[in-house]
């Protein structure tokens, strides 16, 4: 392991060196660039058990009830249904969802989905494939396409209106004979000496009920309140989106997400229809202008769009001067579970990251996978306390793609934002012109965003190899004190940026999995 830690170093070394060597020749004309959710809410958290009652409709034959039809719930339900277990959902509100977000599925999250027989849910939405990113900074702009020469033609990106797709999956799961959605509100989970027997819900008609399982999976979203009795939540809010729909307009890249690298922090556009683009502007900080005394319009006109793209501006202005400006607060929420006898956390309710890379469903779905191939040898779930020990696996096994989905979103926002800083700024523009070399620079990096490369020591070598090709471009030609001490501090940036996260991620879990015991539970 130490040896692997040594070569993933030595690798981001001379990834960073071969950069700038690659930046100095293509500046000097001899290269030329490669072309590149959750919706329920809860209101309490637990109440006691009270021993051998049951629910008043009947409920005694559950094997999994599962807090939430969202993503997350919806597809569990289905690929839990379809391997027989006996399913309870509920859903707060099974009518379609809207929202801004969930609306981008990247390529891995796709081959999850076909993983789970799910991959029909994205046909007869009016779905856009997605091929990759452009990004634009100052006037210049890149493709990055997404690395998907050796998969079917059939695989990549999808982009749509998120309530579309999650009624697609609520379809396909209530199809099955064996899982049963209801609306209602669960207000408390049922416990009995440490360990959940089920939950207490409100139905539509407001009647109290209470149903029993021997596993109870909460996916009851990002504003979940059930979370707190299941793991440590610390919850930040770095920014804020601000949502628009544009009509009728073309981006200037075809089936690709758009990323303007604006002051102060990024703005995103990609296609949600045959005829619409989402358009997401973020806003640090946890305030936004106000909406409805126009200052948020003002804002949208006199900042950001001097920023977008010429070919959009006009969609832009027209889609603000409609008024359906929506908001939605950015949350990140490490995964930090306590292993508790008859519950499992899921979703946005357990594990949360900015959603600038579009990697929130991905993460959820191939979590979907790893606890389908726990549960599947497990025929009895009512030992609560070894079926407890056992799923401790789940929070490791999931590590490899939830930590560099996680790390790299986190990072990635936080050296896209404009900063006064110059270590900084030499970091985002290093960022800029690294992916902007193609090859290997660009693939990487985009195969880690899009779910197909899920290796935190990858990410971590191209990150460092990104900081290293900064501090090169400051040194050559001729390297000054000045010059010397920006690229000291935006190494110690860089480090400042990516190891707090790997940290809050669990740097044993995240880059020696092995080594935890719970990797090798076997069921009983």
């Amino acid at each position: 392991m130490v040896d692997l830690g040594l070569s993933g170093s030595l690798l981001a070394v001379v990834l960073g060196f071969v950069a700038v060597f690659c930046f100095f020749i293509q500046r000097n004309g001899g290269c030329s660039k490669s072309k590149i959710d959750d919706s329920a809410t809860s209101t309490t958290t637990t109440t006691v058990y009270s021993g051998k009652s049951r629910s008043k409709d009947g409920n005694d034959d559950v094997d999994i009830i599962i807090v939430g039809a969202g993503v997350a719930g919806a597809a569990l339900a289905h690929t839990l249904g379809k391997e027989g277990r006996r399913v309870k959902v509920i859903e707060r509100d099974l009518t379609e969802p809207d929202r801004i977000v969930g609306e981008l599925l990247q390529p891995g999250g796709y081959l999850k989905l076909q993983e789970l027989g799910l991959e029909d849910c994205v046909e007869k939405i009016d779905a856009q494939r997605v091929f990759g990113y452009a990004l634009f900074k100052d006037g210049k702009s890149t493709r990055l396409s997404y690395p998907l020469e050796k998969f079917h033609s059939d695989v990549s990106g999808r982009s749509f209106h998120n309530g579309r797709f999650i009624q697609r999956m609520r379809e396909k799961a209530a199809a099955l004979p064996n899982v049963k959605l209801e609306q209602g509100t669960v207000t408390s989970l049922l416990e009995e000496n440490g360990i959940i027997r089920g939950v207490q819900y409100k139905t539509k008609s407001g009647e109290e009920l209470k149903a029993y399982a021997p596993l109870t999976v909460v996916c009851d979203g990002c504003f979940s309140n059930l979370r707190r009795t299941l793991c440590d939540p610390k919850v930040e809010v770095p920014s804020c989106f601000v949502g628009l729909v544009l009509e009728n307009c073309q981006l200037p890249h075809e089936n690709h997400g758009h990323v303007i690298l604006a002051d102060p922090s990024p703005i995103l556009f990609y296609p949600i229809s045959s005829t619409e683009v989402r358009c997401l502007v973020d806003v640090p900080g946890q305030k936004v202008p106000s909406i409805s005394n126009g200052e948020m319009a003002k804002y949208l006109k006199s900042v950001v769009a001097p920023q977008v793209p010429p070919e959009i501006k006009d969609a832009f202005i027209a889609a603000i001067d409609k008024g359906n400006i929506r908001t939605m607060p950015n949350r990140s929420m490490p995964a930090a579970p306590h292993p508790t006898p008859g519950a499992l956390l899921m979703g946005d309710a357990f594990n949360m990251r900015h959603p600038l890379t579009g990697g929130g469903m991905t993460v959820a779905l191939s979590d979907i996978v790893v606890l389908r191939d726990l549960l599947k040898p497990l025929r009895d779930l009512n030992d609560a306390s070894t079926l407890c020990r056992y799923l401790e696996s789940f929070y490791t096994l999931r590590k490899p793609v939830a930590s560099t989905i996680n790390t790299l979103a986190g990072a990635l926002y936080k050296v896209f934002c404009a900063s006064p800083d110059q270590a900084r700024k030499e970091m985002r523009e290093a960022c800029f012109d690294y992916l902007s070399l193609g090859g290997v620079f660009s693939d990487g990096p985009v195969s880690l965003l899009s779910g197909l490369n899920p290796r935190p020591l990858s990410l971590v070598c191209h990150f460092f190899a990104v900081a290293i090709f900064g501090v090169g471009r400051l040194l050559l030609p001729f390297p000054s004190p000045k010059r010397i001490w920006i690229g000291a501090r935006l190494i110690s940036s860089a480090s400042a940026i990516i190891f707090p996260i790997i940290k809050a991620e669990g740097v044993r879990q995240m880059f020696f999995p092995a080594t935890v015991p719970a990797y090798y539970r076997k069921p009983s």
